[in-house]
Order: C-alpha cells, then structure tokens, then sequence
C-alpha cells in the first residue's frame, strides 16, 4: 500500500499543471491497530486534523486482495466492511474441589453456557437475511489445576456487524444475557463492549461519480461488485469524517484459482497489480477534482 500511494505521489508531482486543486497523501500507521492503551491509527490521524488545512472533501482508499485476480478491481456502494467490537467478559463462581461439584459454582460450566447463549444471538435472534453479523469468543482464561473448580473465568472475543442498529441490537441481547446465564447458574458475570472501527461505508454519490473513471482505468469487465465483508478497516473513521470510497485491488497471480488468505504465513501477492492502483487513484483524484 504503501508502495502505491509512493507511486501516486511521483505521478502527481510530475504533472503538477493538470492538477485543479489539492491532494493529501496519508501515510497512516497501526492500521491493525496501536497498542494497548495507546492511541493511533486514523482515529489520532483524524483527532490530530489530518483532514483539515485545507478541508478534505472526498477521500479514496484500497486493500491489496490475495483472493482477487490481479487485473481486478472489486467495490460496494454502501458499506463494505464491518464494524468491529471487542468484548471482555468475567464470570465469577465459587471455587471448590473437582470432586465435589455441588460445594461450589462452576465458571467455566457457565462460560460454556454464555458462549453457547451468544451464538443464539446470531442464529435465532439476528435478521441474516438482511446483513451478516458474527460474534466470536476468540480466548477463553481460566483454572489453576485438573481437580480444582476456580474462582474465575475470562473471555474475550469479537463482535462484527453491517448495520447500526443491528449492532445496538447485538450489544444490547450480549449486556441482557450474560449476567442472566450467570445469575441462572449460580454465579455473576460482566461484560464490557469496546468499539474498534466503525462500518467502512462507500458514499453511494461518490461511488456513483468515481465509478466511470475506474472502469476507463481497469476496463468495464474487470470493476466488479464486491460483497461485503465481516472485516473491518479503520478507513472508517476517515469516512466518518468526508464522503469515502474504498475498494478491493486484486493480487492474486494470473492463473491460480485460489491463494493464500492475508494475515499467514504463505501470504503472497502478484507485484504487477500494484501499477493498476497507482492508475486507479491517480485517476480518481484527477477526474473528482476537475469536476
């Protein structure tokens, strides 16, 4: 990414006299997401104005894909990445020992129960039809030996969603159900709900103005629809901010029918996509400022 926007920036320094206007280039860090406890990533970015002086009216943004031939550009009006949400939950019992279950308050029977009851959220409780959601415990923490029922449990886990108000309905059945799981085995639990990005949503205008020059760029048969993914970008919060539009550069190498996924150890891409994106943005800044 990194690489392309390099190659925008020397394209655009060449031709400074068909430039009508001003274009930033964002260089932004911790995209997966900064520290514990520490700021960064386009939230700071936005907070520490990168989008004023001067005002930024449009902002266009990609993500290199494994899964996506090279040659291919992919993109959604609307939103096309997830909302994403960490949740922590703790789960008090009472400890005892494993061979007299009945003298105490078993949390990690319960954190079962609560995992159990989360995914109900999803599949009895949530409107798939309309948008995807997922909820998922990612680490569960708890025990100290094999024949001791503990103290305590911990889980903590991801919360995905495409829609608002689905997401209030998600956090709102997740704050409802955990403590009442609990409370109905005999223990207590807490849970709390962290936003991480918002939903990454393509300005339907924008999508709809930059969409000609994309399809000149790649050739109408190679900018496809692309459906929305349960990913998230904190792209978002730039979108949050200025109409966005940001989309899907293909990378997989021609020929192959499938790739490793991002995010492994054999991740690898096709370098010869990389011109396309240079085309794409250069020409998306180009065409949106001359009009």
């Amino acid at each position: 990414h990194v690489a392309i926007l390099m190659g925008v920036a020397e394209v655009m320094a060449k031709n400074k006299d068909k430039i009508n206007g001003t274009v930033k280039f964002i260089f932004q860090p911790a995209e997966e997401g900064p520290p514990p406890g520490e700021e960064g990533g386009a939230l700071l970015m936005v907070k520490e104005g990168v989008l004023k002086n001067p005002d930024v009216d449009a902002i266009f943004g990609l993500h290199i894909n494994s899964q996506t031939p090279t040659g291919v550009i992919r993109y959604k009006s609307g939103g096309i990445m997830a909302a994403a949400q960490s949740f922590t939950i703790h789960v008090k019992g009472k400890q005892s020992h494993g061979s007299q279950p009945w003298s105490g308050v078993d949390p990690i029977l319960i954190s079962a129960k609560i995992i159990d009851g989360l995914q109900t959220i999803i599949s009895r409780d949530t409107e798939l039809t309309k948008e995807a959601a997922v909820i998922t415990v990612g680490k569960i923490k708890s025990g100290v030996r094999f024949n001791i029922i503990p103290e305590s449990a911990e889980m903590i886990g991801t919360i995905r969603t495409l829609d608002y108000d689905m997401k209030a309905k998600l956090n709102r059945r997740m704050e409802e159900m955990v403590p009442a799981i609990a409370k109905a085995y005999g223990g207590e639990a807490t849970i709390v709900i962290k936003d991480a990005t918002d939903i990454t949503y393509n300005d339907p205008d924008l999508v709809s103005t930059m969409l000609p020059t994309l399809q000149r760029v790649a050739g109408s048969e190679n900018v496809q629809i692309q459906k929305a993914v349960t990913g998230a970008e904190d792209f978002s919060y730039f979108q949050r901010e200025v109409p966005g539009f940001y989309f899907f550069l293909g990378g997989m190498t021609p020929g192959n029918t499938q790739s490793f996924p991002h995010h492994t150890p054999d991740f690898l891409i096709d370098d010869s996509g990389l011109l396309l994106g240079v085309k794409a943005l250069t020409e998306m800044s180009l065409d949106y400022l001359s009009k």
